[in-house]
């Protein structure tokens, strides 16, 4: 699929009731090559924004130029600088900025499709004001844009997720998720001390104040997958993960004494840390983390409620094996 550019975009379509205005934030951080390609496609959705929020966040390219021309183009961008702080300080500097009652996040180098807004805005519909966020499915492209395989299985069908769900498995990115304003007034800003995994930690604490998360399995965002990404700093995102888990422990979300469930959850963690490290070519970080997954867990885990393929830790497990018996010295 090709990047939605400026003669893609349709026209004009009249601006969404002040009730259903969204605010869109972008954070951005040395990633010129591809801001713009998210603005255009924020400003080409069919329930058009009331406001796109760059906010620079001390980004030493051309983001700067691009981020006033992009402000003097569209009349809804707006462009602001901060030293640099973090994403989750910029997300949190966008959301102060943020005059309208729904928040939208678009990562710099990712895309929407033009009915993302659309489908999350008559997600919320028909359903109670305890609905705080509604977020939607997404699929992976490469630095140019076109569509990469996926190594789990997405949810078929629209559903609900719990804080107990999301604390289990991060179910979908930040740039697919349009959030009430209020949320944050109820669970707080993001955490400025995570350097990832901060999204999985915001969701859980929207989804412990008492808002349900409604999620649609229609794939309507493009993430792309580069080496800037960070999710490519595999030891920072495993360390962080432990980090959330903690915190999810301390809050109660689940009972300390539900030994089973901290187990299982630990056992997927380091699952998903074999992944980060395996795509990083550190095959031997991989395997270690695979064995230690099967270890401190060694039944089978729920593969439909984790959308997994079947033995999916011992189909992991294999595949490093084997690389790392090709590769020995890596990682």
């Amino acid at each position: 699929m090709n990047p939605v550019s400026a003669a893609d975009s349709p026209a004009p379509v009249p601006s969404p009731a002040p009730s259903e205005g969204v605010s869109v934030i972008i954070p951005a951080y040395n990633y010129a090559q591809y801001v713009e390609r998210a603005v255009r496609s924020a400003v080409a959705q069919e329930h058009r924004p009331l406001e796109v929020i760059i906010v620079d966040d001390g980004s030493t390219d051309t983001t700067p130029e691009l981020g006033a021309r992009l402000a003097s183009e569209f009349p809804e961008v707006r462009y602001f600088r901060q030293p640099n702080a973090g994403l989750s300080a910029a997300r949190n500097a966008g959301i102060g900025l943020a005059s309208h009652l729904f928040v939208a996040f678009l990562d710099a180098d990712d895309e929407w499709l033009p009915g993302m807004l659309p489908a999350a805005m008559a997600g919320f519909r028909g359903e109670p004001s305890t609905t705080g966020l509604v977020a939607c499915n997404s699929f992976r492209v490469d630095s140019q844009g076109a569509a990469i395989g996926e190594k789990r299985l997405p949810p078929r069908r629209d559903c609900y997720y719990t804080a107990v769900d999301i604390l289990m498995k991060t179910r979908f990115m930040p740039s697919c998720v349009v959030a009430r304003r209020s949320c944050f007034d109820a669970a707080g800003l993001f955490d400025t001390e995570l350097r990832s995994s901060e999204d999985r930690d915001m969701w859980l604490r929207i989804a412990a104040s008492g808002n349900r998360i409604k999620y649609l399995a229609a794939p309507l965002v493009r993430i792309r997958k580069h080496d800037s990404n960070m999710s490519r700093h595999a030891a920072r995102m495993v360390a962080n993960m432990r980090r959330v888990r903690r915190k999810a422990r301390r809050a109660g979300i689940v009972a300390r004494s539900d030994a089973g469930f901290w187990l299982r959850l630990e056992a997927i963690d380091h699952f998903q840390a074999g992944w980060m490290y395996w795509d990083e070519r550190r095959t031997g970080r991989a395997l270690l983390h695979a064995a230690i997954s099967l270890a401190v867990w060694p039944l089978p885990l729920d593969r439909r409620e984790l959308h997994e393929p079947p033995f999916f830790r011992l189909r992991a497990a294999a595949r490093f094996l084997l690389e790392s018996a090709f590769c020995k010295g890596r990682g």
